[in-house]
Parts: structure tokens; C-alpha cells; sequence
């Protein structure tokens, strides 16, 4: 085993030690900061398309929520005798108080068929959109 006196003498000489730098030498100083400063870096973008993709998922859910109630809400009108018009506005209103919009809406019979766009809530990520269909079952059976 070397000696504190042995290491300083055999790097005063000019011998490397085994694995590098001499802890404590210049040649070491700064190297611990470049890579906490990429750790660092690194955890900052994870967390960041985290944090954007939650926002991507959460309002698709809001506009696959916003579109089933308000499709719900549109077939209700039809089924009691509402107009198509009406039906699309009450969609329109169900849709708003969920924080979407209607971006299309089609109402037949007593059968409703819409589309809603929700906004992500970071900007830049984008809009939602969901389908809803609402209304008697096609074939007539339960």
C-alpha cells in the first residue's frame, strides 16, 4: 500500500493514477457539476413531458365526457319531441359547461350524433376531440 508522501512523489513525477485524475488535482475540479448539471437537465425534461403529456390525456378525457353528456342531453330533447335545432343547442350548453365546444352536430329522429373539441390546457399541445352517438339502439332492441 502507497503512502500520502508515495502518491504525492510518484505524482510530482508524472505517474497517472490507475483510474484518472488525482482527487483534489485540477484536472478533477468541476468534473461533478458537468454531470449533476446533465442529471439536472435530464430530470427537467422528463418532468416537463410529463407534465404535457397529462395535459394531452386529461382533456381527451374531458372531451370524451363533454361529448357522452352532451349527447345524452341532446337525445333527451329528441326523445320528447324537441326540434333537431333545439337538441344541438342544449349539446352546445352541456358541451360549454364542460369546457368544450361543439364542433359538429347532427340530429335525426331521436337519434343525435356529435362531435366535440376540447383545449388542452398547456398551450401548444393541442385540441381534443371526441365522437358521441345518443339515442334509441339501432335494431330496436334493448
Amino acid at each position: 500500500m502507497r503512502t500520502r508522501y508515495e502518491d504525492d512523489a510518484a505524482h510530482k513525477e508524472g505517474h497517472q493514477w490507475p483510474l484518472g485524475p488525482q482527487p483534489g488535482s485540477s484536472k478533477a475540479r468541476g468534473s461533478v457539476t458537468v454531470v449533476m448539471v446533465g442529471v439536472i437537465a435530464s430530470l427537467l425534461i422528463l418532468t416537463i413531458s410529463g407534465l404535457l403529456l397529462a395535459s394531452a390525456v386529461l382533456a381527451s378525457h374531458r372531451a370524451r365526457a363533454a361529448a357522452d353528456l352532451a349527447g345524452l342531453a341532446a337525445a333527451g330533447v329528441l326523445m320528447r319531441g324537441g326540434s333537431g335545432v333545439a337538441a344541438c343547442d342544449l349539446a352546445a350548453q352541456v358541451a360549454a359547461m364542460n369546457h368544450g365546444r361543439i364542433a359538429d352536430c347532427l340530429a335525426s329522429g331521436t337519434e343525435v350524433q356529435l362531435k366535440v373539441a376540447v383545449l388542452a390546457g398547456v398551450k401548444g399541445v393541442g385540441v381534443a376531440t371526441a365522437r358521441s352517438r345518443a339515442g334509441p339502439s339501432p335494431g330496436g332492441a334493448p
